[in-house]
């Protein structure tokens, strides 16, 4: 049974950086096929995403000589866009850094503006656990 929340939380933890991993899928497919306590999946989940978006916001705070490389996790159009939204709507924004194509950037640009790392877990997670809440709901709806 470990092994199947670290597969989730390994999911969860990729789906969060430049890697094409559903980490929604997977957790579907647990909830659907009954496999695993539906809060304790949650949890992982949401751990899991949640620090892989730290790892974004430590590239964030040096994206000045990691911007140009290769591996850098966002697209300069997409950064700027996020950087844009960033700096008009804040740190609140951060309670999206689960929405597809300009979650990533929002979580890099909150490392370049040096928003502070115990606030930023908190909207990130808070974002995210939601979005997987609403997953293990309808994953558990489909099955009953």
């Amino acid at each position: 049974m470990a092994a199947l929340y670290g597969a989730l939380f390994i999911s969860a933890f990729l789906a969060a950086t430049i890697l094409p991993v559903s980490s929604e899928v997977v957790l579907a497919g647990l909830i659907v096929s009954g496999r695993g306590d539906p809060a304790l999946l949650l949890a992982v989940a949401t751990l899991g995403n949640t620090l892989g978006s730290v790892v974004n916001w430590i590239l964030g705070r040096g994206i000045d000589s990691l911007r140009a490389r290769r591996v850098f996790p966002v697209s300069p159009e997409r950064y700027e866009q996020a950087s844009r939204t960033f700096r008009r709507f804040g740190e609140w924004t951060l309670l999206f850094a689960w929405l597809p194509v300009v979650g990533d950037a929002f979580t890099v640009a909150a490392g370049a503006a040096r928003v502070n790392l115990a606030v930023f877990v908190v909207l990130v997670a808070i974002g995210k656990a939601a979005r997987y809440a609403v997953i293990v709901a309808g994953g558990l709806w489909a099955i009953a």
